[in-house]
């Protein structure tokens, strides 16, 4: 129960730093972009309180709940736009809509980069197999370097959650915002209209959550064999 407890407490935390990073490079994209909404309110920081108190739902309740029902956790926030600013500048908009995925891909290369020196200075190893999110790289010896590897293979796992889930093209996901490069204007300003309804925003987020199931094990497989060349895991 204890060690339960403890690695619920590390994904959290690990969780909150990643989906922080993520808004507010949102907010601070859009802000160097030309709106300066989300900086109004308070949004450009990595300081999680600002993000909490905005999204206490989906950054406090649906990550803990989605932990203790599937082992992994999931959750969002949002950052406010003007939507005038977003319908005359869809560049810009898509911009700030990929700026939040990009900081989950940094965070995981840094994960990527602390497991290679780990290894490189015999801390960490490649696993046998993957079976779990926290067996991304295992220990090389006991003591410390095995909460270290729990720790750097959370990192990796839920970037790459929180990427594949956000870029999918489904509201309100940031994926929803990009396809609105491949449209004319007024087929662009209809779509955003229909993406911006709560019934399709709760219809986008149902089919996303069962959509993440069929995606998640290829896109960590292909992340693996990308961080160790050669291993061949399958």
């Amino acid at each position: 129960m204890q060690q339960d407890l403890a690695l619920g407490l590390l994904w959290y935390a690990v969780f909150i730093v990643s989906l922080t990073s993520h808004e507010a490079a949102h907010a601070l994209t859009a802000l160097r972009c030309g709106d300066p909404t989300a900086y109004d309110a308070g949004l450009v920081t990595l300081d999680p309180v600002a993000h909490i108190r905005r999204s206490p739902f989906g950054m406090v309740i649906v990550p803990i709940a989605s932990f203790f029902l599937g082992g992994w956790m999931m959750g969002w926030a949002s950052t406010p736009y003007e939507p005038h600013w977003a319908q005359s500048h869809r560049k810009y908009a898509a911009l700030m809509a990929l700026a939040g995925p990009a900081a989950n891909l940094v965070l995981i290369l840094i994960a990527a980069l602390l497991i290679r020196g780990g290894m490189l200075a015999g801390w960490f190893k490649a696993p046998q197999s993957v079976e779990t999110f926290e067996q991304i790289t295992t220990a090389g010896a006991p003591g410390m370097a095995n909460g270290a590897a729990i720790l750097v293979s959370v990192l990796f796992s839920l970037n790459l959650i929180l990427l594949v889930f956000n870029l999918l093209p489904l509201p309100p996901l940031d994926g929803s915002e990009i396809v609105t490069l491949f449209l004319d204007d007024s087929t662009a300003e209809r779509y955003r209209a229909v993406m911006g309804q709560p019934t399709a925003q709760m219809v986008g987020l149902i089919v996303a959550w069962h959509l993440i199931d069929f995606l998640l094990d290829p896109a960590r497989l292909i992340a693996l064999n990308l961080l160790y060349p050669g291993a061949g895991y399958h």
